[in-house]
């Protein structure tokens, strides 16, 4: 790729010359480096600044050159292909990203509640040791407890088998004492079988005081396990507490969440609103545009047409744009004054047109650089195509100042050379060269030019403000995509702040249902320990009763052994000799 370099001059210009920029090997392009010019061919007949396609040979020679319009297009699309692909693919890894970021957010909160489980179900585990050796405590005191309640059993057969052998004892005495009625007392002999029999008795009435102790030591420990139990209760129901605040708070912080995810979704239908507001109103400054493009070739075709009726004066002395030349004051002076008048002219014409050619060629320049900008304008998004609408208004503006100046320059240059035509005919006419032709009136195109003027004019006002208000429509539009842009990024951040706030939700969740899982698996446990140690107690309270039972026959029994001792000692003192003499 090259761009033309042209030194151009008033009347023509000098060679062109293909300034080397950038080289294209496969599909890769690279700059050139320095300022590498190549000559270029007779035929390469493009404006000064253009740029053009070149393909060389090894030796830097030149084998074909043509426009680089098509070409460069193609690039600039492929180029924007390749920006949107890219684009395309950054967003797809970003997306990637956020998932994966996801996914380990995802990942760690799994890993902290699998963790926070395994610590409930280690410290579950732990009390569950606890609890199971106080079992076992327990389940001992109660194997103890059998065991005294059998010898407590045995001792009572024992003491009922004595106190049968009682009653048979005392049947006897009250046979013998039928029998020996008329002796008041007991013989030795009887009186110590009798004290005998009592103290087997007595011997036999089974001690409660250990068993007592043994019962007191199983309902300590069933009363610790109990504290044990109570304190887990308690823990149970104040987690089951937070556990419901817990529940309460995240619904409320949902309801909140799922408020703000309808703000925003609100707000993201009245930027689509305002987007599509935008998409109109660019429509209508491509419509205002439309009508500029064409007030200005309609303008150009009213400066056509002047110029063309101004080339009337060139056909000959007899159409003039007025009197400004006087015709008799040219025929009184001498051939070579109007001969040297007619150079001096010439000179002063060739002057003028050097400087209004270098201005129109530089407003030829400018209606290029406004055709590529429209051709652009084609081919990027909407956002694009609002900053290549105000560089397209800043060149038309620079296009309209510039054909406003050179629309005196132009007229100054025709009626020069009109001035210079008719005295170049007067020249002819006196040098013979110009046949005399019948006498016709002199036309005016004064008039004409002035009517044409007018209407250029008028042109030029309805074009003036057709660019005002497509200015003022660019402005607009400019403020409607920066509020747009602003606001998009607004809600691109506050749909990151929702999504942040989703998955902090996410992990209170997580942590609830840990939660949950703590006090459902603390129940689950509780509910048996609970259960044993009831029935513990109940076991313990029926030993109990039991064993008051037996403690009151026991005494009933040594009560009832204390009297027949009494009963066995008065009658045993009644048979003394003392009391025989008496």
């Amino acid at each position: 790729m090259a761009e033309v370099q042209k030194k151009t001059g008033f009347i023509g210009g000098g060679k062109a010359d293909f300034k080397l920029l950038a080289c294209q090997r496969g599909d890769t392009w690279t700059g050139v480096p320095g300022d590498e010019v190549i000559g270029a061919p007779d035929d390469a007949s493009y404006n000064a600044g253009a740029l053009v396609m070149v393909e060389l040979t090894n030796n830097r020679q030149i084998k074909r050159h043509y426009d680089a319009g098509r070409p460069l297009v193609g690039i600039l699309q492929n180029f924007s292909n390749q920006n949107k692909k890219s684009k395309s693919q950054e967003e797809e890894i970003e997306q990637w990203k956020q998932s994966l970021t996801f996914q380990s957010q995802e990942l760690n909160r799994r890993e902290l509640e699998l963790e926070t489980r395994q610590e409930q179900v280690e410290e579950a585990e732990a009390d569950l040791e606890k609890l199971e050796a106080q079992r076992q405590e327990i389940e001992t005191a109660q194997q103890e407890l059998d065991e005294l309640k059998g010898e407590l059993d045995r001792k009572h057969q024992e003491l009922q088998g004595a106190w049968d052998h009682l009653n048979g004892e005392i049947r006897r005495f009250e046979e013998r004492q039928e029998d020996a009625s008329q002796n008041s007392g007991l013989d030795e002999a009887q009186s110590q079988q009798l004290q005998e029999a009592l103290e087997r008795l007595t011997n036999a009435v089974t001690p409660t005081e250990g068993i007592r102790e043994q019962l007191n030591l199983a309902y300590d420990l069933v009363n610790q396990q109990q504290g044990l139990l109570s304190e887990r209760h308690q823990s149970l129901e104040e987690q089951q507490r937070q556990l419901e605040d817990r529940r309460n708070q995240l619904q409320q912080e949902i309801e909140t969440l799922a408020g703000h995810w309808q703000g925003w979704h609100e707000a993201e239908t009245g930027l689509n609103v305002r987007k599509a507001d935008l998409k109109v109103q660019q429509q209508v400054l491509v419509g205002k545009q439309s009508h500029v493009q064409a007030l200005s070739q309609q303008l150009q075709s009213q400066s056509n047409l002047y110029q063309q009726v101004y080339e009337l004066l060139n056909t000959s002395d007899k159409v003039r744009l007025s009197d400004k030349v006087d015709v008799a004051a040219l025929d009184a002076l001498s051939l070579d004054e109007l001969q040297n008048v007619v150079t001096d002219l010439e000179k002063d014409l060739e002057k003028v047109s050097r400087f209004v050619n270098d201005q129109e060629e530089e407003l030829k320049l400018e209606q290029q650089a406004m055709d590529e900008l429209k051709q652009r304008m084609e081919q990027v998004s909407d956002f694009d195509r609002l900053q290549l609408e105000t560089e397209l208004a800043e060149e038309q503006d620079r296009y309209q100042m510039l054909n406003e100046t050179l629309v005196g320059q132009r007229r100054n240059l025709l009626e020069r050379e009109e001035v210079l035509s008719q005295h170049q005919a007067v020249l002819r006419r006196r040098q013979g060269l110009a046949t005399e032709e019948t006498p016709v009136s002199v036309v005016d195109l004064e008039p004409v030019l002035k009517q044409i003027d007018t209407q250029r004019q008028h042109t030029s006002d309805e074009l003036q403000q057709c660019e005002t208000e497509v200015k003022e429509m660019q402005a607009q539009l400019e403020a409607m995509k920066k509020e747009i842009e602003q606001k998009a990024n607004e809600l691109a951040a506050g749909r990151e702040d929702l999504k942040g706030q989703d998955l902090q939700l996410r992990d209170k969740q997580g942590e609830v249902g840990a939660m949950e899982g703590r006090v459902q698996l603390l129940s689950e446990l509780l509910a048996p320990l609970q259960e044993k140690s009831d029935g513990m107690r109940q076991k313990l309270d029926d030993m109990s009763g039991s064993l008051s039972k037996v403690q009151e026959a026991s005494d009933y029994q040594l009560q009832a052994i204390a009297e027949v001792k009494q009963l066995v000692s008065t009658l045993a003192a009644s048979d003394t000799p003392e009391a025989m003499s008496a």
